[in-house]
């Protein structure tokens, strides 16, 4: 059964997620979308002046892991390696939210470079408090990095607070919340449009104008995301719900990655 599909217009290649499901994730959905990711590194003629958006049909953006397949190591690997493909791509990405995004569907859109949402129907909310799950260390990095204030990502974490376009727009999270579906698969075209029109071209490096302190704080991102962290550490370090509801530290790292700003002009 078809679970994406990948189609190029001018330069913008559209990413959707096929289906009324509620796009759960699992093996073989991240697969047929790093797929469609490697089909778009494979054409390098391709790679400069493009954008690549991500959506999904129906109710859902992404409902999360299939609960099948929710806690598994191998299913947070394959989450992993989908997120470092998304931030290290080389072209801007834009995730084009028609509908909920949750758990690691939420981790999901936050690994695009911009969000465009419906502010008609959809929300941004991290369940795992709310049914008891543990949160990983690595998706505290990923929203680390994209929820800049301190007091929405606490309240993200700790009260499970469901965002609405109209709040993730005010909290600077997500680049414009829109009318509709058809608005908001629109929107994120226009975006991506003037996006092309800067001249992007693919590569590894991060480029000499952006500040240093952003790119140190990508960095860490990256490292947390894809490092080959122990596994007893991640058990110990991992966010998860306690008497007192602390965080710990950050997992050890064992190598590195170049950092996700990847862009010249």
């Amino acid at each position: 059964m078809e679970t994406c599909k990948l189609k190029k217009r001018g330069k913008l290649f559209i990413l959707t997620l096929t289906g009324e499901d509620e796009h759960r994730l699992n093996p073989t959905r991240i697969d047929a979308i790093r797929s469609a990711l490697n089909q778009i590194r494979s054409d390098s003629s391709s790679l400069s002046g493009s954008v690549l958006i991500t959506t999904a049909h129906g109710k859902f953006f992404s409902n999360g892991y299939d609960l099948a397949w929710a806690g598994s190591s191998p299913m947070s690997s394959k989450l992993r390696e989908l997120v470092a493909d998304l931030i290290s791509f080389p072209m801007p990405t834009v995730a084009a939210i028609t509908g909920h995004a949750c758990a690691a569907g939420m981790i999901f859109a936050l690994c695009h470079d911009y969000i465009v949402m419906r502010k008609d129907r959809g929300f941004l909310y991290m369940s795992e408090m709310d049914i008891g799950l543990k949160i990983p260390a690595w998706f505290m990095a990923v929203m680390s990095c994209k929820i800049g204030d301190a007091r929405v990502l606490r309240d993200v974490v700790l009260k499970a607070r469901k965002l609405t376009a109209k709040q993730a727009v005010e909290s600077g999270i997500i680049e414009a919340a829109m009318d509709s579906a058809e608005e908001t698969v629109k929107g994120a075209v226009e975006l991506g449009e003037t996006l092309v029109k800067k001249g992007w071209k693919g590569q590894d490096e991060s480029p000499p104008h952006v500040d240093l302190r952003h790119q140190a704080r990508f960095r860490s991102f990256l490292d947390i995301v894809v490092a080959e962290v122990e596994p007893q550490t991640v058990e110990k370090k991992a966010f998860h719900r306690t008497a007192n509801g602390c965080l710990d530290q950050k997992p050890r790292l064992k190598k590195t990655m170049r950092p996700y700003l990847r862009f010249r002009r």
